[in-house]
């Protein structure tokens, strides 16, 4: 089979939060809470970096879904926000005029996939934000992510989904802006970032930066 690449464009790309509700957030185990609601967090956030469209969806939240984090609201105090009723849903999604979407939710086999399966048949490109969808267990997560792949959904870690958004290095956003959101959101990148403004500002050559006599 033919692949033909396609990268998010940040500017044809708009951002979906689905169902991250606290109550369906005690479903999520095949990362641990710690990660999980750092991911949900940097998912919601990534939007407002690359100042992408997005909306906000729940479902049964006055029962045992309950709501969205307040957190992930005050990031999008003015996006549309859509306490499922089907249709009202796929209004606010069409109405970003956005052709790829990028998709966080719980669970994974049920709001995240659901959802991608449904979207690339509407005719959108979707990118699944792996680290921001959470599933039973982790052959649960790697039964669906299979699926999705077969059906033709790209399904990229949240690393993988910033930088496709930002292209390269010359492009804006970029160092000042993704830099602190790595540094909060993925400490590996952040921390080899600080070590190495360190070793510029005060750091000792090592015998090995040496050249060979």
């Amino acid at each position: 089979m033919s692949f033909k690449y396609e990268r998010i464009d940040k500017d044809n790309v708009a951002l979906l939060i689905v169902d991250h509700q606290e109550g369906l957030f005690q479903l999520a185990r095949d990362k641990t809470p710690q990660e999980f609601k750092s991911s949900i967090l940097a998912h919601a956030e990534l939007a407002k970096v690359f100042n992408l469209p997005t909306v906000l969806t729940s479902s049964a939240e006055t029962g045992q879904n309950g709501p969205l984090p307040a957190e992930v609201i005050a990031l999008h105090p003015d996006g549309p926000y859509i306490k499922r009723q089907g249709e009202d849903f796929m209004n606010a999604v069409a109405a970003t005029g956005k052709k790829q979407l990028i998709i966080g939710g719980i669970t994974t086999d049920v709001c995240t996939a659901f959802l991608a399966l449904f979207l690339g048949e509407a005719g959108y490109t979707v990118f699944a934000n792996s680290d921001a969808s959470g599933a039973f267990d982790v052959k649960t997560a790697q039964e669906v992510n299979d699926r999705m792949r077969n059906a033709a959904v790209h399904v990229l870690s949240m690393f993988a989904v910033s930088c496709e958004l930002m292209h390269d290095w010359q492009n804006t956003p970029e160092a000042p802006e993704l830099l602190p959101f790595f540094d909060k959101y993925l400490p590996q990148y952040g921390y080899l970032t600080r070590a190495h403004d360190a070793a510029l500002v005060n750091g000792t050559p090592s015998e090995m930066s040496e050249p060979p006599a």
